[in-house]
C-alpha cells in the first residue's frame, strides 16, 4: 500500500510504502505545541518505504534533550510532516493533516503520553491508552 501527502504550499512531498506499523493520537507537550493545543495524530511507518519525492524538508532537535526527538518540516509554510523518535529505530511518524487523503486514518488505535493529556483532550471510549510509548 502507498500513501502520499504533502505540505500545505506544496514545497514538499512524500510517499509511504507499506503497511502501517500503527496509528495513534499523542497527547504529549510536544505534539501540543505543534498542533496548537490538540493531540497530534500520526501514523507510524517503515523509514525504509519513506521518501520525500519533490522537495528537502528542514529538521530540528531540542538541544536541551537526551534523546530528542527529530521534526521535519516545510521552510517555507512551516507544516510538520513526520518525526523520527529515538525510541523508535526504522519508524518515522508522518502526520495525518498531511495525507493527501486523511481519511485513510480511520481510527486511531491507540492514545500515547496520556499523562500529558488536557481536560479538553477527547479519547474514544475502549481506546488502548498509555501513560507514555507503548515500549
Amino acid at each position: 500500500m502507498a500513501i502520499e501527502g504533502g505540505c500545505y504550499c506544496g514545497a514538499l512531498r512524500f510517499s509511504a510504502d507499506g503497511e502501517p506499523a500503527f496509528k495513534a493520537q499523542c497527547h504529549c507537550r510536544e505534539c501540543q505545541y505543534l498542533s496548537g493545543g490538540a493531540p497530534n495524530y500520526l501514523i507510524g511507518m517503515t523509514e525504509s518505504g519513506f521518501s520525500y519525492q519533490v522537495g528537502t524538508p528542514k529538521s530540528f532537535q531540542r538541544s536541551d534533550l537526551d534523546a530528542p526527538v527529530t521534526r521535519e518540516f516545510c521552510a517555507e509554510c512551516g507544516t510538520h510532516l513526520v518525526s523520527k523518535a529515538p525510541g523508535a529505530p526504522g519508524l518515522v511518524f508522518i502526520k495525518v493533516g498531511t495525507l493527501d487523503d486523511p481519511g485513510f486514518f480511520d481510527q486511531p488505535q491507540m492514545a500515547i503520553f496520556t499523562s500529558d493529556k488536557q481536560s479538553f483532550h477527547q479519547i474514544p471510549d475502549g481506546l488502548a491508552c498509555f501513560e507514555k510509548s507503548p515500549n
